[in-house]
């Protein structure tokens, strides 16, 4: 199995358990405010990364880390999960979960471009309209918003814009740290810091964890939100020659999602999520398939050699 096989099978990993999570996002904050919620969850990740520190055998290469490159990947602990997941869950607080997720979804396309300029991975002039495509299915979800019951929270929309942002940053900072720091003590690291912020922040305002079944949602996000989709993305982008493809996956798990949006939490999907959904899907159809200068076979030929097309 070639390393691109492996990174688009991580991927989907990944994919699917987000295709859940937006769902459990809304039953979580029936239940729990947004810092109570968040601290259930990036408590119960940091014991995932434990275990797999464990089963890995990954202790030791604490040891073996330079100083200055342990804390700078604790201190990315303080962008995720503790700033992106604030503003990711008040977020969800203030819009139906049709409308927050897509929203969230502009951020493979902010990290492309990212990329592009401080990774120098050029993007072909063609792709700019397969990501335009994309962009404009998440602004048709956001402005059709209207017929969604209730109102639409403009603080919403941006805290949603905000934390993809946010993710953008977190994974451009993150690529730092590549051939540096192995992908598990990273987030172990990364979760043990923002889990130490929260609970200093928690004893000085106190928590509120009396709902088990706020509890056992938050426990759900940071297994499947957190824990396995945050190793298997991280080491589908590590092993991968070509980023644009992992990120762009990130847009097949809204389909799923809506699939649960309506059925467990009873949501009315509104015509103007399909239809800005089937825009994303084209531009991503457009940018793997139509903005290459290379055939469809050669493209294929390309990617089984490993090279990026």
């Amino acid at each position: 199995m070639t390393s691109e096989t492996k990174s688009v099978l991580l991927a989907s990993v990944a994919v699917i358990c987000w295709a859940t999570v937006a769902t459990a996002f809304k039953i979580a904050l029936s239940h729990l405010s947004v810092f109570n919620m968040l601290f259930v969850a990036t408590a119960t990740a940091l014991v995932i990364f434990s275990v797999m520190m464990t089963l890995e055998r990954k202790w030791g290469l604490l040891r073996r880390v330079p100083a200055k490159t342990l804390a700078f990947a604790a201190m990315l602990g303080i962008l995720n999960p503790v700033a992106y997941y604030l503003l990711l869950f008040r977020a969800y607080d203030l819009l139906p979960a049709q409308i927050a997720q897509p929203l969230n979804y502009v951020w493979p396309v902010m990290l492309l471009v990212l990329l592009a300029v401080f990774g120098h991975k050029r993007i072909p002039a063609k792709k700019f309209i397969g990501m335009g495509l994309s962009i404009g299915g998440v602004v048709c979800i956001s402005l059709g918003g209207g017929g969604v019951e209730g109102s639409v929270s403009a603080g919403g929309i941006i805290l949603a814009l905000a934390s993809a942002s946010l993710w953008a940053a977190y994974w451009l900072l993150n690529n730092i740290l590549k051939d540096k720091i192995d992908t598990t003590v990273t987030l172990f690291l990364g979760f043990l810091a923002g889990t130490a912020v929260l609970a200093t922040a928690g004893c000085i305002r106190g928590f509120e964890l009396a709902s088990q079944a706020g509890v056992l949602s938050g426990i759900y996000i940071g297994c499947f939100e957190m824990g396995v989709p945050f190793i298997a993305f991280g080491m589908a982008l590590r092993i991968t020659r070509n980023p644009a493809l992992i990120n762009q996956m990130c847009y097949l798990s809204p389909f799923l999602s809506l699939f649960l949006i309506s059925a467990v939490l009873g949501e009315r999907v509104v015509a103007s999520t399909y239809f800005g959904l089937a825009l994303i899907v084209a531009g991503l159809v457009y940018n793997e398939y139509f903005a290459t200068s290379q055939s469809p076979s050669a493209r294929i030929r390309a990617w089984r050699h490993g090279r990026q097309s």
